[in-house]
């Protein structure tokens, strides 16, 4: 063998960190895999795929914010913004918590982030020590725990019922409360349920983590999409040691411009700083002065119409579930998901155990070409029971959707 194939041998396998091993594949990535590949066989056919799987809106940012991005590239706005953001970016969203929710959240608290994605890693990796562990409910959206996970700690999963709305309660944080907790993890909506808190429970559970010196962290994201006023208040208003993360992606409809924002205590902001300059450098430059086209009346108008059309689609969608057998058991108050049990629905096509809806919906996705989000990836607590659809997709959608699980369920 020659001294250069010796080299190519050796090099072949380099070896795996612990941290990347503890992460789990995104099994909706993988069954939206699988839902492309017969996508691509039956497009021709009358029966093409119907995407309820991916919590990706159907709208694109509306025109303001796209003329606002082209504006940005023709006047050569390219180049790096500070770490926290554009100035003026983080005014405007000040001025949105004040508008919407009628709440003081100052611009210096503010830090604008490559997607709510990058705000979760720079407040695991800012307040996460190795061997912390993490409170979450079960269900909730895996990529909060392998955030933690990356961070080295640990996230632990409390199962929650329907009673619960599927969320934690005080009583609960308490009871799992250990010498190695470091704080909780909570999002409200939540997804996948599309649930929120109560926010009498949630000032409870901020009490609860306070008195211990903990860390109460809460993904905000879908809040815009809030179809209650008993629910759609931010948790900002209850103590300005909440940490909130939020994003451009789900109410502003701006996904793949990858654009959020974290908001800290004021002691946080210079270390959140640091950290972002260092893994960042600075969310798109581009996407920011997109987004502050946001917040233009005529786009928040728009904005509106389009979670009134969000709120009109879940009205209509999940009660066609319920008369199919497949039982919502709490009616989302906010995002775009129907959080259902198929496992009666399951059992009639000879499907059974602790996670049916995993092979519930690949035969599913066989008969009628609806493609869903088997609960594997949402916790370990009853989560095999469940599959999410996601009401993100048109109405027409919706509706084929529904004639094929008639036919399909019988």
């Amino acid at each position: 063998m020659s001294t250069r194939a010796a080299v190519s041998s050796t090099a072949a396998s380099p070896r795996i960190a612990r941290r990347a091993e503890r992460i789990e594949p995104f099994y909706v990535m993988e069954v939206a895999k699988a839902a492309s590949a017969l996508a691509r066989e039956v497009a021709q056919g009358d029966s093409p795929m119907v995407f309820l799987n991916i919590g990706e809106p159907d709208f694109t940012a509306p025109p303001l914010v796209q003329e606002a991005a082209a504006r940005a590239v023709r006047a050569g706005a390219t180049q790096y913004t500070q770490a926290t953001g554009l100035p003026q970016l983080r005014e405007r969203i000040s001025r949105w918590y004040s508008q919407r929710f009628g709440i003081d959240v100052p611009a210096r608290r503010i830090v604008v982030t490559a997607g709510a994605s990058a705000a979760l890693q720079l407040a695991c990796l800012t307040l996460i020590e190795s061997g912390d562990d993490v409170l979450m409910p079960d269900p909730s959206y895996p990529c909060n725990r392998h955030f933690v996970s990356a961070a080295e700690g640990r996230a632990v999963m409390i199962p929650t019922t329907a009673q619960e709305r599927f969320q934690l309660s005080a009583a609960k944080v308490q009871a799992a409360w250990t010498e190695r907790t470091r704080g909780v993890l909570l999002a409200s909506p939540s997804n996948p349920t599309g649930t929120s808190m109560a926010p009498d429970e949630l000032r409870r559970i901020h009490e609860v983590v306070r008195a211990r010196g903990g860390l109460t962290l809460i993904d905000e994201i879908y809040l815009g999409l809030s179809y209650d006023e008993a629910y759609a208040q931010s948790a900002l208003a209850i103590d300005d040691q909440i940490i909130s993360v939020n994003s451009f992606s789900k109410y502003f409809n701006m996904t793949g411009w990858r654009l959020g924002w974290l908001v800290v205590p004021d002691a946080l902001v210079p270390v959140v700083e640091r950290v972002a300059q260092n893994l960042f450098i600075c969310a798109s430059t581009v996407a920011q002065y997109a987004a502050l086209a946001c917040f233009e009346p005529e786009s928040i108008a728009e904005y509106e119409r389009r979670r009134g059309e969000f709120r009109a689609r879940r009205d209509w969608f999940i009660p066609q579930l319920q008369s199919l057998g497949l039982d919502v058991p709490v009616v989302p108050d906010g995002a775009f998901y129907a959080w259902a049990d198929c496992s009666a629905v399951a059992r009639r096509w000879g499907i059974e155990g602790a996670d049916a809806s995993w092979d519930f919906a690949f035969e599913l996705m066989k008969r009628a070409h609806i493609a869903v989000t088997p609960g594997r990836d949402f916790g370990r607590d009853q989560t095999g029971r469940f599959v999410r659809f996601s009401t993100a997709s048109a109405m027409p959608q919706l509706q084929e959707a529904v004639t094929r699980l008639k036919a399909a369920l019988g």
